[in-house]
């Protein structure tokens, strides 16, 4: 796999870590987004899945929360799960905690993003109302930027996933800018044992062609679904329709086949 020929597909994983949050490899997945990159057309296509999803996870062979799977088994539980979800291969994945994800965007200098509406949230050592924000397009340094992607006292989590989308395309867009490109050095040595990956450094760096190459085209895409409870326990149930929808764009853009379909399909004619 080449990030310069191939299409490839990012998983980003944020893990509800830092130092007041000390959890070790038992920790839930707090946010989970997976991008699709078309080499030839320099597009990204960016689908937020809600942390909550109901979802059959293969590593304990039920279903449960997406976030549970990276407690069960780490990045290689949670991809093997949104493979099973999505029906599309993960290549890559990006884990990060709070601190690596304030590293990237205080390296980047801030970032400039909407802030919807006014809030009070905790900081990244869950100091209650330690981070205040008022409405409007600003500039936002790493806490400030966390704690908008944290925050859902005023919506829910599908549209604190909208939030994180327009967070990661203004932290690519402030990264892929001309006097951002030499400070990759640092930003990586910046995040230190706060990510980790399974992409090379020259393949990271392989993916600045995507924001180089004119307008940063990311389309954000959505699953949309309704409440649901089980047990008294709160679930996110995705539509199908939705569903069907996004991994039918996926696919499209990846230009690759279908999986768990196909086996579907094989097991119907077994049936017959």
């Amino acid at each position: 796999m080449n990030p310069e020929k191939d299409n490839v597909s990012v998983l980003f994983i944020g893990v509800d870590g830092s130092d007041s949050r000390d959890f070790g490899e038992k920790t839930r997945s707090d946010a989970l987004m997976l991008a699709t990159l078309n080499e030839k057309d320099k597009t990204v296509k960016l689908v937020s899945i809600p942390r909550d999803s109901y979802v059959y996870v293969p590593e304990v062979d039920y279903k449960t929360k997406i976030n549970h799977a990276h407690f069960f088994g780490g990045p290689k539980a949670t991809i093997e799960t949104v493979e099973e979800t999505m029906d599309v291969p993960v290549d890559y994945y990006v884990k990060m905690n709070f601190y690596a994800f304030m590293d990237v965007i205080d390296a980047l200098n801030g970032i400039n993003v909407e802030v919807p509406y006014e809030l009070y949230e905790k900081d990244a050592e869950d100091n209650h109302d330690a981070i205040h924000l008022l409405p409007g397009k600003q500039k936002l340094n790493g806490e400030e930027a966390l704690a908008l992607a944290r925050t859902r006292k005023q919506d829910n989590d599908v549209e604190r996933g909208k939030r994180q989308q327009e967070i990661i395309k203004a932290v690519v867009k402030r990264a892929v800018s001309a006097n951002s490109i030499s400070k990759y050095d640092d930003i990586i040595e910046a995040i230190g044992n706060n990510m980790e990956t399974n992409m090379t450094f020259d393949e990271m760096k392989s993916l600045v062609s995507y924001g180089t190459k004119g307008s940063l085209d990311i389309e954000p895409l959505s699953l949309a679904g309704q409440d649901m409870y089980i047990d008294g326990t709160y679930y996110w149930e995705l539509d199908p329709d939705s569903l069907d929808e996004v991994i039918y764009d996926l696919k499209q853009h990846l230009e690759v086949s279908s999986t768990n379909s196909e086996k579907n399909d094989d097991e119907d004619m077994a049936n017959e």
